[in-house]
């Protein structure tokens, strides 16, 4: 069994990134890229699924770890009898062959150790060909091969590669895993040391584009790191999660592969990174949206695409693992490619909105693609779909859907008035009026007082607190202050948000058996739309509270057990972070208004300049 959840720490290479336990065995690793394969998938199965240990042979009577500053090099302390040692983890940014890079590091005393590297390709299916080649061994099983090298002795035992050293006080032990096609030549050494500089110079440079922000300065910080090493370099995609089938509720069938870029979690990391100063990786996102949403007919745009563009990802199962603590099936794929989902129409307009705004280099491709877009939304707005839940029940009419319809819309409008831009704006603004009646008068239920999931229904959904933030209605519209009151009353768990009742209508809803955590992310916008509603004391208390679920790496999942008080979901979760960074610094905002002091400037517009 693997360890929790949140016992993992997370290093990468703005290619791919590997899990590491508390007791510094990385559980997880996908070659050479986030959605390749899995050669250690022990965190979805057991040892014999693949996995790297270094452990004291005497145990550990205490543990404690870190990141090394603003970075995302992992430093973990294990304390014995014998004495004290450090493992230091990281992935060095890189071209083309990935590595792997662990330095044990005597603190105190003499350390006996152990190292037991368990190689198993296909999500811990294939067992490679090991052989011996200078400094450390080779491991091949079809077009996948890692070299692995370090000056102590390697030994092969029963399909496992181990070894037994002893570490002591000021030395320092290297061990670096470097993946390479089987069919090319061994690729060159890397040097350990160096390449531990080179890391930290590459975080530590990046970090200090970002200005300091108090209260949050930190959280805000280590999420944007972790935003920032879910980014796929090569071609600004950016990935929800580096996990698969890490479930939403434990033991249950809530396992989806999270390794593809959502249009929607990416358009907010984006509008997060703008907000926060970091226009190159923004505008890296705005090149591989236009291209991967390129060609194609405008009502078959995905809700999401692979991170160099692919559409097609077929959603397997895994038979092999038995799932993290027993959550089954493990799949691989994602069968909501093929969802329609309106809301994904309003996030791009949005986004390429914003890149313009925040004066990112222009494309004239991007405005013809917009148009285009919002030509077959003219009458697309108007069809039922599957939501931004990715429900697997029939499509409804839900009202976010339709809001963010409206956004679509609106930042055309806006796009033309402010940017100077050519479009039919006078049409554009007719259909935003049209949408906005009907939302109000489908999507509103004056019985309840709040805005409700789907036309017609009385259910809530904690989508509903987009609508002010998007700017459909201001934070104070009665409606919004209706709503806000409703999800409070009735889809509060311990304090914190659940997307949805989980009764036996939402069964009906999403064709999935009910149960699973609050939502991270709703509760972050909760956070904000309190703070937009001057009830800036109750958003401060729900966001320290909020912060508290973080692992003490900083960390978060997309949801959280408060039964079992453990983080659920794919980890860490873009979708998490970014909406904590967005509250972060909307708060800051609020607490800096009612203290008298100037907002700083952010690329999003206030909810008040966008209604119109």
């Amino acid at each position: 069994m693997a360890a929790r959840i949140e016992d993992y720490g997370l290093i990468g290479d703005l290619q791919t990134a590997a899990l590491v336990s508390a007791s510094g065995s990385i559980d997880w690793l996908c070659f050479p890229r986030f959605d390749s394969g899995a050669c250690f998938a022990k965190l979805l199965g057991d040892t014999e699924n693949g996995h790297w240990s270094l452990d004291p042979v005497s145990g550990v009577r205490a543990s404690r770890r870190r990141y090394r500053n603003d970075t995302l090099v992992l430093e973990t302390e294990l304390d014995t009898d014998e004495g004290t040692v450090r493992l230091i983890d990281f992935m060095p940014p890189r071209g083309e062959a990935p590595d792997v890079v662990r330095i044990v590091e005597g603190v105190r005393g003499r350390v006996p150790m152990r190292m037991d590297v368990t190689i198993r390709f296909d999500y811990g299916s294939v067992v490679p060909w090991v052989r011996r080649t200078s400094g450390g061994i080779v491991a091949v099983a079809g077009p996948d091969a890692l070299v692995l090298r370090t000056p102590v002795g390697l030994v092969g035992q029963n399909f496992h590669t181990v070894a037994e050293f002893t570490v002591a006080e000021g030395s320092r032990i290297p061990f670096v895993l470097t993946w390479f096609p089987s069919h090319r030549d061994l690729p060159e050494v890397v040097e350990a040391e160096q390449a531990l500089e080179d890391t930290v110079s590459f975080w530590e440079q990046w970090m200090a584009l970002c200005a300091r922000r108090k209260p949050y300065d930190e959280p805000l910080r280590r999420s944007l790191v972790t935003l920032k090493a879910l980014t796929f370099a090569p071609t600004g995609g950016i990935v929800a999660a580096p996990t698969t089938s890490l479930p939403e509720a434990l033991g249950g069938v809530r396992n989806w592969d999270y390794r593809f870029c959502w249009l929607r979690d990416a358009t907010l990391t984006l509008l997060a990174l703008a907000r926060a100063g970091y226009e190159d990786e923004a505008r890296a996102w705005r090149d591989w949206l236009l291209r991967a949403i390129a060609g194609g007919v405008p009502g078959d745009l995905q809700i999401m695409y692979g991170i160099a563009g692919e559409r097609r990802f077929p959603e397997i199962e895994i038979p092999w693992l038995e799932g993290y603590d027993g959550s089954r099936p493990v799949r691989v794929g994602n069968a909501a490619s093929g969802q329609l989902q309106l809301d994904v129409y309003g996030e791009v307009s949005d986004a390429l909105y914003h890149s313009r705004a925040a004066e990112l280099a222009r494309s004239k491709d991007e405005w013809a693609l917009t148009k285009k877009l919002l030509d077959w939304l003219e009458t697309g707005w108007q069809e039922p779909d599957e939501g931004i839940w990715e429900v697997r029940g029939p499509r409804r009419h839900f009202t976010h859907s339709k809001v963010m319809a409206w956004v679509a819309f609106d930042r055309a409008v806006r796009s033309v008035e402010e940017q100077g831009l050519e479009g039919p704006v006078d049409h554009w603004r007719k259909l935003c009026d049209h949408i906005r009646e009907e939302v109000c008068r489908k999507g509103y239920d004056a019985e309840i007082g709040a805005f409700t999931q789907s036309f017609g229904s009385q259910r809530l959904d904690a989508s509903l607190l987009m609508v002010p933030l998007v700017g459909f209605l201001p934070a104070t519209d009665p409606r919004v202050v209706g709503t806000v009151a409703a999800i409070e009353r009735e889809l509060l768990r311990d304090g914190f948000v659940q997307r949805y009742r989980a009764d036996a209508e939402s069964v009906e809803v999403d064709g999935l058996p009910p149960g699973e955590g609050v939502f991270l992310p709703c509760s972050f916008w909760l956070v904000q739309v309190l703070t937009l509603q001057d009830r800036i004391d109750e958003a401060q208390a729900l966001f320290d509270r909020l912060l508290g679920l973080r692992n003490d790496l900083g960390l978060l999942s997309e949801e959280y057990d408060p039964v079992e008080q453990r983080l659920v979901g794919n980890f860490p979760q873009a979708f998490t972070h970014v909406t904590l960074v967005d509250a972060a610094l909307t708060l800051d905002e609020g607490l800096s208004q009612r203290a008298g002091r100037p907002s700083r400037e952010t690329a999003r517009p206030s909810t008040e300049d966008v209604v119109g």
